[in-house]
């Protein structure tokens, strides 16, 4: 575990799970033959914070498994504008959650009992709850 403080998982999205997604996003597009420049543009980011995700100073904290890694190629190369850039975004945190690869790394990351599961704490939410899943919230 990185730190001792209870964190919300919507916390480790954003502290951990998007910039780790943003890196190897980075990462694959660099292979693929973008500039830094280019990667810049297409996620919306500085080029120093692409030069740091390449570099491994930033967004490295966590390590995905490999499907996720697999569905991050493939939307590496589908990311062609804004709107393409936060639906492959969206899919991919909906990949995390649907593995329960965000429950791997939230207990690799924050003080959480090790019985915790989103069933047990309401993670997702759905249908349950009286929402409709195919509305966009």
């Amino acid at each position: 575990m990185v730190g001792q403080n209870l964190l919300q998982p919507q916390e480790i999205e954003v502290f951990y799970i998007i910039p780790a997604l943003r890196r190897q996003l980075a990462l694959d597009m660099k292979i693929n033959g973008l500039s830094q420049t280019q990667i810049a543009t297409l996620l919306n980011i500085q080029n120093a914070t692409v030069s740091q995700y390449i570099s491994n100073k930033r967004g490295s904290k966590i390590e995905f498994g490999e499907i996720v890694l697999v569905e991050i190629k493939k939307s590496s190369s589908l990311i062609k504008d804004k709107i393409s850039y936060l639906r492959e975004m969206q899919k991919l945190l909906r990949i995390i959650k649907d593995t329960r690869e965000i429950c791997r790394i939230h207990k690799e990351i924050s003080d959480i009992p090790e019985e915790c599961t989103p069933e047990l704490i309401d993670c997702f939410g759905g249908e349950e709850d009286g929402r409709d899943t195919k509305i966009c919230y």
